[in-house]
């Protein structure tokens, strides 16, 4: 069934190009025109498989900026989306950028900067095993018909190879991405060559066989595709040091099951002959299985009971950061933060991704202390503690006052009711009602 996920209004871009998820499930793109009103020279927006857009950057052009990004991202070992612009830049001649998943931004490397530099790429960047990025120039080299480059996160290019360097059998304006093979080397095509048509070459830069992963999220117990080569009496599959159950389908494909205690990190497949590495970490998906207990006030100790928790680096309940400490990889204990809502789920979050509980946590309301501790009918008292937002009850020994304001999440102002009895002061929110540990004691 097709759906239309989202209209670009030109504002948020134009002419986008195919997005690229990242590994916290959102997708990241480009669109080569529109954005700022001025030089409406093109985004780079973040979207949600639902199709809400954000714009992260509208690029400005020359001098300072790039412009036309035509290419897709890709997104580096360091979190961050790396990518090209067609024109651009210092000399206006394209640029590589790099962009956090919030929209940090920062211009790279502006081409045409050095004697002999590629021009104009048309292209994306793709990642290599040692990190750095390998990419192509439509136009520019030495005889002003493209290049291959290296580009290191920093932004230091090296140029690798110029295309036309006899007499352009090899080809000339490349305009694809770089493929990077399973046999570790990197596959292209270009535009033209001598005779009128174009070019599939090769390039070798000496990176090693790698295992290629065609699912690089799941959960344990999930089945998970590799590609490689030389996989005929292979001896063992690790999830970052972990031992995972395999079958061999063939000598360049198996499958493996996301074992327990999994984490997330390279996979590693051991041959009789080599140790091969994937090309990118797998994600091993944490999950919530249930909480204990479901309920409780600022400084509750919750246990939070899943699957895949080792790495968890942070814990969110009611909306606000907690404190916590992993257990196992199967339990986690968190403690229920100050100014935390009700009727959140709870998140956990891993190196893997995103959990969060099916079941709502209730934040019930903590009395601490009151003043004064005694009076009579109509005294003024003041309520001090926490998870007050959303009062629906203040009550005297059971007896429920008729005029109360919540002042803040931890502070209730009452009149003591009339029929009021000496006994605890209660406070009821949604989620739940909380109790004084001492007596307010009612005076004729």
């Amino acid at each position: 069934m097709f759906s239309v996920l989202h209209d670009f209004l030109y504002t948020d871009g134009a002419s986008p190009n195919l997005p690229t998820q990242g590994t916290d499930g959102f997708y990241y793109g480009t669109a080569q025109s529109g954005g700022d009103a001025t030089c409406k020279c093109g985004v780079v927006y973040k979207t949600t498989a639902a199709g809400k857009v954000t714009v992260l950057h509208k690029f400005t052009g020359y001098p300072s900026d790039g412009y036309r990004p035509v290419a897709s991202l890709v997104q580096g070992n360091d979190g961050a989306f790396y990518g090209t612009t067609y024109q651009g830049g210092s000399k206006n001649l394209g640029t590589v950028f790099k962009i956090s998943s919030s929209g940090t931004y920062s211009m790279l490397y502006s081409f045409g900067s050095v004697s002999g530099d590629g021009t104009l790429p048309i292209a994306g960047l793709t990642l290599g095993t040692d990190g750095n990025f390998y990419g192509t120039a439509s136009a520019g080299g030495t005889k002003n018909t493209g290049e291959i480059f290296k580009m290191t996160p920093a932004g230091q290019e090296t140029i690798l190879y110029n295309f036309c360097s006899v007499t352009c059998n090899d080809g000339f304006g490349p305009a694809t991405s770089l493929v990077l093979h399973t046999d570790g080397r990197f596959y292209g095509n270009t535009n033209g060559n001598s005779l009128g048509g174009s070019v599939f070459y090769r390039l070798d830069v000496g990176l090693k066989p790698l295992v290629d992963l065609v699912t690089w999220s799941a959960k344990v117990g999930k089945t998970v595709e590799i590609l490689g080569q030389g996989f005929t009496g292979a001896t063992a599959v690790l999830f970052n040091g972990v031992s995972a159950p395999f079958t061999n389908v063939s000598d360049t494909y198996m499958t493996a099951t996301v074992p327990g205690g999994a984490l997330t990190g390279p996979v590693t497949v051991t041959t009789f002959t080599a140790s091969l590495t994937g090309n990118r970490n797998f994600l091993v998906t944490p999950q919530i299985k249930s909480l204990s207990p479901a309920s409780g006030a600022v400084g509750t100790s919750v246990a939070i009971t899943g699957v895949s928790l080792t790495q968890t680096t942070s814990v969110n309940i009611g909306g606000k950061a907690a404190g916590f400490t992993v257990n196992s990889d199967t339990q986690v204990t968190a403690t229920v933060p100050a100014g935390a809502k009700t009727g959140k789920p709870i998140i956990i979050t891993t190196a893997g991704g995103i959990a969060t509980s099916t079941a709502k946590f209730a934040v019930t309301p903590l009395v601490k202390t009151f003043s004064p501790t005694s009076g009579p009918v109509g005294t003024s008292v003041t309520i001090n503690g926490n998870s007050f937002k959303g009062a629906t009850k203040v009550a005297f020994g059971g007896v429920a006052a008729t005029s109360y304001q919540v002042i803040s999440d931890t502070q209730v102002d009452a009149l003591v009711p009339a029929g009021a009895v000496t006994g605890p002061i209660a406070v009821t929110t949604a989620g739940g009602t909380g109790t004084s540990t001492t007596n307010f004691t009612v005076t004729q």
